[in-house]
Parts: C-alpha cells; sequence; structure tokens
C-alpha cells in the first residue's frame, strides 16, 4: 500500500484550509465602501460612557428584577424539558442497550439523525416559528429552548455515555448484571458528574438565549433592553445587562459547587 503524504497527517493542510478561506472571506468584502458606519463611532462612545452612569433607581431595579425573573423562569423551565427530552433520547442514541448490531445501528442513526434535526434549527428560529403558531406566550420561549437543547444534550449525553470505562462495566456484566443494571448501576453513575456539568453549562446558555427570544416580544431581559435601546436609555440598558451577567456568575459558581460535591 502507498503511503499517505506526512503533509496530509499534519496540521498544514488544517492550516492551509483556514487560511483559504479567510483569504475568501477578505475577498468577498466590498471594500470601496465605508467598512464603518458614518456616525458609529459618536454612538458607541455614547453607549458605553453611560456605563459610568447605569440606572439605579429603586422602580427601574425592580423592573429589571422582575425582567431576570421572568428570564430565569423561562430557562428553568426549557432546560427541564430538554433534560426531559435530551436523556432518553441520548441513551437511545448511544446504543449501550442493544446487543444486537442488527437492532443497535438503525436506532442509533435514527436517534443521532433526529437529534441532528432539532439542534440544527438556532432557538430564535423555533421561538419565533411558535410565535407564529400560537402568539406570544411564555409556552412559545419555553418550547424553543427545549427542543434544539434537548438535541443538543440527547447528543452529548450519548458520547459521554459512551466514553467511560469499560473496566467497571465488564466486572458487572459478569457478575450477572442485565444491560438495562449495567446502564444504571455502572454508566449513569461514572457519567452523572460530566452530564451535570454539561447541563449547567447548558443552563446558562438558556438564560443568555432567554433573553435573546425576549426581542420577539416575549417578557424578559431582552425584551427591556429593546425598550431602553429604542429609546438610546444606554444607563437603562447597562444595568440590563450587568443584570444577565450576575445571572451567569451565579449559575457558573452554582455549578461548580455542585460538580465539586460528587466528584470529593
Amino acid at each position: 500500500m502507498r503511503a499517505r503524504p506526512v503533509f496530509l497527517e499534519s496540521r498544514g493542510l488544517l492550516t492551509l484550509l483556514l487560511v483559504g478561506a479567510l483569504a475568501w472571506s477578505l475577498s468577498a468584502v466590498d471594500w470601496k465602501g465605508p467598512l464603518v458606519h458614518t456616525g458609529g463611532a459618536g454612538s458607541a462612545l455614547e453607549f458605553f460612557g453611560a456605563l459610568g452612569n447605569i440606572e439605579l433607581s429603586p422602580s427601574f431595579l425592580k423592573l429589571a428584577l422582575e425582567a431576570c425573573l421572568y428570564t430565569v423562569a423561562y430557562a428553568v423551565a426549557g432546560i427541564t424539558l430538554a433534560i426531559a427530552l435530551g436523556l432518553p433520547l441520548g441513551i437511545i442514541a448511544s446504543g449501550t442497550l442493544a446487543r444486537s448490531t442488527k437492532v443497535r445501528t438503525p436506532v442509533v442513526v435514527g436517534t443521532r439523525g433526529f437529534l441532528a434535526v432539532t439542534r440544527s434549527i438556532h432557538e430564535l428560529v423555533w421561538a419565533w416559528l411558535f410565535v407564529a403558531a400560537i402568539g406570544i406566550s411564555p409556552m412559545a420561549a419555553i418550547l424553543a429552548l427545549a427542543i434544539p437543547y434537548g438535541g443538543i444534550l440527547g447528543r452529548i449525553y450519548s458520547e459521554i455515555l459512551n466514553d467511560v470505562p469499560e473496566a467497571p462495566l465488564r466486572s458487572l456484566r459478569a457478575s450477572g448484571a442485565s444491560e438495562w443494571q449495567v446502564l444504571l448501576y455502572g454508566r449513569l453513575v461514572m457519567a452523572i458528574p460530566d452530564m451535570l456539568s454539561y447541563s449547567f453549562y447548558r443552563f446558562e446558555c438558556a438564560i443568555r438565549a432567554a433573553a435573546i427570544m425576549s426581542f420577539v416580544g416575549i417578557a424578559g431581559l431582552g425584551y427591556q433592553i429593546q425598550l431602553s435601546l429604542d429609546d438610546l436609555l444606554y444607563g437603562q440598558v447597562w444595568t440590563l445587562l450587568l443584570f444577565l451577567v450576575a445571572l451567569i456568575v451565579l449559575v457558573d459558581s452554582w455549578s461548580t459547587v455542585v460538580r465539586r460535591r460528587l466528584v470529593a
């Protein structure tokens, strides 16, 4: 057999492809027109300058807190449904319960294909579809989060379950355990820390996504940010953004504590 060129086994080909993609994208830019919007620098200075004059009135802080509660509620409900969808589909997609190749292959391929379809459509697109179908409702935001995030979680869960060490699983099988028992007392036990860590990460993403989906008219941080931007009230925008940052920091700290307790 003819040996493959060393170049194909190195990072050179990938580097060349990336450089080529960058060059192609730069060639598509209209360099004759203005790259920066006229007056954009002044608007940017005005926006960032408002960081030193954020809105801290009690009435607006109460409004921002209520928007945070809406955003967190959407994120919690959406990620809960996503886990309820992604966990069983992830177990099926991992193929760990089927011993027969004739059964495992079509089931795994079909399930992974379904997960790919659900996560290929962005949650904002799902939000527009559900708003058009059921109107501006909290359920539209929740379902728009649950469907793509369920597909993402299902895919990651399947990979985590497949990557657990095989030695403990062989010991369980040798003792007469069924594949269900191997899954419950072997794979899931070893995979829970990584699955939980990734679920918390997705919860952070769900909070940001819930805020963004508020731009379609659903109550939340994004909706209030849009209203403040329309009125050029940049101090209010910064206050709302700081509330969003605080939410992400709290979730990140919470996930760190939970993960450390699990692995301790």
